[in-house]
């Protein structure tokens, strides 16, 4: 290939990410938040070097966003469009330095199309971040095993730590990295001298604070990770959520991208590609472990699709260098694969483009009961215009709390009434999270409330446990987008939400553990 090819293909390759990246930012206008990303907004309204659940750098990344570009959807999600864009870039520079010129468009063509991918880039979630991260550490941490540059080594330092601080599954890489020099004989000479351990040392570094924050929190956000990957469950081995895993990654992924993805790992271990190109087994060793790992989990808990995501940037590349482009001496392409490649691209944006048009426009009749979509997207703004007039018909709206049983429910009352107030999550009877750090009952005894059940009768039940007085709900029905499956006779609504106005708060906001075993409960109470 000459060299004005090779800048062809990497100037297409540039253009097709910038050119996603674009429509990603207008597209991330055309929808309400989900209520995870509306939580995230709050973290960046009340910041801290740490929260309950998870590394903070997606609160101080929309902070920053929405200090720029105001409190609306397009400031949320921008740092997510921005870290999707970054991961791209480093993804085009791998295959481009150790696949060739053609390797590039084809990793630029697969990894916009691949759906999790777009989920990231679009949606306002640590995921994003870390897929950025995750790029440019498996990028640097190449080129330190390559030249051995100190820079290099701590500039793959420095995308670890973004990485910690993005998500904490990010430690995942340093072992799978490093066991990959410990293996390989030509590199195995790197991790004699100081250099990759100056790089580590600068990501816990920048990690620390969220380390200084849990030990002065009682260790919550490690008891959480403990909680949700089963450490509350007895011990036990069992195939009950391996098939749900393995389904996950083929539906985030695309059923053909999931395949091509296997079979790209089964390469990078052959004979022939161990002989020739280290850098395959090193992407192999910074993906595959990802995968492995939650797998190996999944047969002792449930484990949520999205965990290993980060793990497919390396081996997107080596998908794209083994089964798109044109032969090269020493690495030869299978069949099948090359095959394989144009269908799994074409089918991957057919899925992406039918699942982001459903989102804005529904043009597919879902039954009610499946549609997701609408269940988790839909009518958050009715609900904040509805609980915004209640308060103000008051007797006291200074002195009125907007609450919810959940922090997601709680979150989207914040971003969607006028003003966009504070809000309160009332976690009595659900599991902590970060309200608790925010407001305490006596922060609140003797206020009005108004609050959202997805309960009819909660005014005879739990409110009134906590408040003095409740009057009966008033019901805000949600329905469908419709758009050519109108029908003749007027559909149910797809949730109705039901607004309480309560009156004299008498405490109960925090979590009753519900036995002293729980791996959440700790000896000092949080502040």
């Amino acid at each position: 290939m000459t060299s004005a090819d090779q800048k062809s293909y990497l100037g297409l390759a540039l253009a097709w990410v910038i050119g996603f990246t674009l429509l990603r930012m207008v597209y991330s206008q055309a929808f309400l938040l989900t209520p995870d990303e509306a939580n995230y907004w709050q973290w960046g309204r009340h910041l801290d070097w740490g929260y309950h659940d998870q590394a903070p750098l997606i609160g101080w990344a929309i902070r920053a966003s929405t200090s720029l570009f105001g409190n609306t959807e397009f400031g949320v999600r921008l740092p997510s469009v921005i870290a999707m864009a970054i991961a791209s870039l480093y993804m085009i520079a791998i295959a481009n330095r150790w696949y060739g010129a053609d390797a590039v468009f084809g990793t630029a063509l697969l990894t916009q199309a691949i759906f999790e991918f777009n989920l990231g880039g679009l949606l306002a979630t640590p995921d994003g971040l870390q897929a950025a991260a995750w790029a440019g550490a498996t990028y640097h941490v190449a080129r330190g095993y390559e030249d051995n540059a100190g820079s290099q080594w701590l500039a793959a330092g420095a995308w670890f730590g973004f990485g910690l601080l993005a998500k904490f599954t990010m430690v995942i890489f340093l072992p799978s990295a490093y066991l990959y020099g410990l293996a390989a004989r030509e590199h195995r000479s790197r991790l004699v001298g100081i250099k990759p351990y100056a790089g580590v040392a600068l990501g816990f570094v920048m990690f620390l604070p969220v380390i200084l924050w849990n030990h002065a929190h009682n260790w919550n956000s490690v008891r959480h990770v403990a909680h949700i990957g089963g450490a509350n469950e007895p011990f036990g081995i069992h195939l009950n959520f391996l098939g749900d895993y393995i389904g996950s990654q083929a539906a985030l992924l695309t059923p053909l991208a999931f395949l091509l993805v296997l079979m790209a790992w089964g390469r990078a271990l052959s004979s022939a590609e161990r002989q020739t190109r280290w850098i395959s087994q090193y992407l192999f060793s910074t993906s595959f472990p990802m995968f492995a790992g939650f797998a190996v989990l999944s047969l002792h808990s449930r484990v949520y699709g999205n965990w290993p995501g980060a793990g497919y940037i390396p081996v997107a590349v080596l998908a794209a260098a083994f089964y798109r482009g044109r032969k090269k001496p020493g690495f030869q392409k299978t069949g099948f694969g090359r095959k394989l490649y144009p269908w799994t691209v074409a089918s991957a944006y057919l899925i992406t483009a039918i699942v982001l048009v459903q989102v804005v426009w529904p043009v597919i009749p879902v039954p009610r009961r499946l549609d997701r979509i609408s269940q988790e997207l839909t009518g958050w703004d009715a609900l904040g215009t509805r609980a915004g007039d209640l308060i103000a018909d008051m007797p006291n709206p200074n002195r009125t709390f907007l609450f919810a049983y959940a922090y997601q429910e709680a979150s989207q009352l914040a971003f969607y009434t006028p003003g966009q107030p504070e809000t309160v999550a009332i976690n009595k009877w659900s599991r902590p999270n970060v309200y608790d750090y925010w407001w305490r009952d006596e922060d609140l005894i003797g206020w009005d409330g108004v609050g959202i059940s997805y309960g009819s009768r909660d005014h005879e039940t739990r409110l009134a446990e906590i408040f003095e007085r409740i009057d009966p709900p008033v019901a805000v029905p949600i329905h469908r987008k419709q758009v050519f499956w109108r029908r003749s006779v007027p559909e149910p609504p797809i949730k109705v939400f039901f607004l309480y106005r309560a009156y004299g708060f008498k405490g109960g906001l925090r979590w009753i553990p519900p036995d002293a075993d729980d791996v959440r409960v700790s000896q000092k109470e949080m502040p």
